[in-house]
């Protein structure tokens, strides 16, 4: 059985460091953002099984990180709120929030709270999320495995990363920009063609009729949309 992902969004660099190296140490495999909106793209892109959100983030507050992941899944949200912000705190539990650690906080007493909530039975909800099914197409999140009409279909890892963010964001305008954030990361050096080369992999091995498109399609001038 594979180990548990733990997704954390925080910006202060020290404390982040500090959290990656304990929750390793831990056995997890540790996942990282600095800005609310980065943050917010790796929890689609990534699925991790549990995520540490700090309140006072850039681009994108926790808050709103908050609101739209629960909006999206029932992933358990451990929330880092600094001393004397009570009224956030109380907000983030109201938005769905599992479970809230205030600054400065003992490493001990963190990890225990994310043991805690990984030992949580998962909703209905969570488990219908770990599959995804579009037109013929069904994706398996937990297992990595695609068919389409019952058909296996053998895509590479790159490749499901894709898949699997555009189904996560079905009906929605994903910017080429945007899909490079959330697959290859910021520090990715090159450009956006990158993406296209992949759709045009991706839409060959899933696509009735690749050179017609009707799960991916192309947004002209803005980048690319999934719905069958």
């Amino acid at each position: 059985m594979s180990q548990a992902s733990v997704l954390v969004v925080e910006d202060e660099d020290n404390l982040l460091e500090a959290l990656r190296y304990n929750l390793s140490r831990e056995g997890y495999d540790v996942l990282t953002a600095t800005d609310g909106e980065y943050g917010l793209s790796r929890a689609r892109t990534k699925v991790p099984d549990l995520i540490i959100l700090d309140i006072m983030l850039p681009s994108l507050n926790g808050l709103e990180v908050c609101r739209i992941i629960r909006r999206e899944s029932d992933v358990p949200v451990l929330m880092l709120t600094a001393k004397g912000e009570e009224a956030d705190r109380v907000v983030g539990l109201e938005l769905g929030a599992d479970d809230y650690v205030v600054k400065p906080f003992s490493m001990r007493e963190l990890l225990a709270r994310v043991r805690a909530l990984l030992r949580r039975p998962r909703t209905a909800h969570a488990q219908q999320k770990e599959s995804i099914s579009a037109g013929g197409l069904e994706i398996d999140l937990v297992g990595h495995r695609v068919t389409v009409l019952g058909k296996p279909v053998d895509l590479a890892p790159r490749e499901f990363e894709l898949l699997a963010l555009f189904a996560k964001n079905e009906g929605r305008a994903l910017t080429r920009d945007q899909i490079l954030d959330g697959i290859w990361g910021r520090d990715y050096v090159g450009d956006s063609r990158t993406v296209d080369v992949h759709v045009r992999g991706l839409r060959k091995k899933i696509e009735a009729d690749p050179n017609s498109p009707r799960l991916i399609v192309t947004l002209r001038g803005v980048g690319y949309r999934f719905g069958a």
